[in-house]
């Protein structure tokens, strides 16, 4: 009488098991990018307060501020978040430090977040250029680019 066997062997398990070891690895680079791009919006809506000041003072001035008193705003480095250690205003450029509870691929730097107008038309409200990205078409923008952030961890809206 013939039995029959039926199951796995431990080499059979064993070439299972570093199949689901080698796909968790790649898996992993790209769930930290991930990660560190949610950080990077999630930081975002900071700028939001000084955004509006900057813009305020594009449409009634034509000038942008210089700084974060210019605009109206604490010191730079009292406007902070979970992620951000730094918020600074520079001729019209906000500036984004990264720090606190950041990761540390990005802990201390800086993305600009920078205004974009149409020169010889106030009335045409402020657009803002995140990092690398470019301008809105006609318009032209205002202020230095910081952006050290790597290209990959950036939102697709900022490259």
């Amino acid at each position: 009488m013939k039995t029959l066997q039926h199951g796995f062997t431990l080499i059979e398990m064993m070439a299972v098991l570093a199949i689901i070891v080698i796909l968790s690895l790649m898996a992993v680079p790209s769930f930290m990018d991930r990660t560190v791009r949610q950080q990077i919006e999630a930081a975002l809506p900071l700028a939001d307060i000084a955004k509006k000041p900057v813009a305020d003072a594009w449409g009634q001035l034509q000038a942008f501020p210089a700084d974060n008193a210019a605009a109206g705003l604490p010191v730079a480095e009292k406007v902070v978040s979970n992620h951000v250690s730094s918020l600074s205003v520079e001729d019209g450029a906000i500036q984004i430090t990264f720090g606190n509870r950041a990761s540390k691929a990005i802990s201390g730097k800086v993305l600009s977040l920078r205004p974009a107008v149409v020169a010889d038309a106030p009335v045409v409200p402020v657009a803002w250029v995140c990092g690398n990205a470019q301008a809105p078409e006609k318009m032209t923008i205002q202020g230095v680019n910081r952006t050290n952030v790597p290209v990959s961890f950036l939102p697709l809206a900022c490259r």
